[in-house]
């Protein structure tokens, strides 16, 4: 245990003192400055029109309130946070075969599955902050908005709505690290990440969203105007991808030829 919280504590200082966590937090802070712009904008339509915000001819749909808000923001954790966990993982994970320093991490004498574990706690806790950091601001932005429906039970509703979808958005990123490991570097995990992207969208579309993991968090957030409900088979699928990732990951560093 004292070794995977050492190898812990360096994972997430080379996290720290790196730049890619303050591209990454200042790539995820315009999404809810994004979204509480548009909230405004459903707010208040004749002052954006008025302003020259949006054009005289141009039709905003939806409500401006805190439900609303709320499945917005979750929405911009489980589409944006695929591409922003994934980046965060992939660099988490194939950074030393990048920078070539691998064998200097191998040369510690810690277990490999030490090592694994440490970075999968890494990123799990670098995302979960990366989504903390999108709720406070975008609750802070509502309050400055004036976000009408506000209430002690809409704010649990919300925060459970946001808190799941952010542990199904962060669960999918433990395919692209083990693509990263396979890959040695980080195109192949991005490409990876920007492609199983691609394919929600369009699975979605034609109506199996539910059967693509990499649709489900979007589904559940509520992106097709529907209520936030799934089968289960769907949060299993999710779960059974998700450890696939971990076991081929865990797999790689246990027996892959590292030179």
């Amino acid at each position: 245990m004292n070794n995977l919280l050492t190898a812990f504590w360096i994972e997430n200082l080379k996290v720290r003192k790196s730049k890619m966590i303050w591209v990454t937090l200042a790539a995820f802070t315009v999404a809810p400055l994004m979204g509480g712009f548009f909230m405004f904008i459903l707010k208040n339509p004749g002052l954006a029109e008025r302003s020259g915000l949006v054009g005289d001819k141009a039709q905003i749909l939806g409500e401006a309130n805190w439900p609303a808000y709320f499945s917005m923001l979750a929405q911009i954790i489980a589409v944006g946070g695929i591409l922003v966990f994934g980046f965060v993982t992939s660099w988490v994970f194939g950074r030393e075969s990048t920078d070539r320093t691998l064998k200097d991490l191998l040369a510690l004498p810690y277990r490999r599955t030490t090592i694994a574990a440490a970075k999968f706690l890494t990123v799990f806790f670098t995302t979960l902050l990366l989504s903390v950091h999108v709720t406070v601001l975008g609750i802070l932005i509502g309050f400055f908005i004036g976000l009408p429906g506000w209430s002690a039970s809409g704010l649990i509703d919300g925060l459970i709505l946001l808190l799941v979808t952010t542990l199904l958005t962060i669960a999918l990123s433990t395919p692209a690290a083990f693509v990263a490991c396979w890959g040695k570097g980080y195109l192949a995990p991005l490409g990876f990440v920007i492609f199983m992207v691609v394919v929600a969208q369009v699975v979605a579309a034609i109506g199996y969203g539910q059967y693509f993991p990499w649709a489900v968090p979007a589904l559940f957030s509520g992106i097709a105007g529907d209520e936030p409900t799934l089968p289960w088979s769907s949060l299993l699928l999710v779960l059974v991808t998700s450890l696939a990732g971990v076991g081929a990951a865990f797999s790689w560093w246990l027996w892959a030829d590292h030179q």
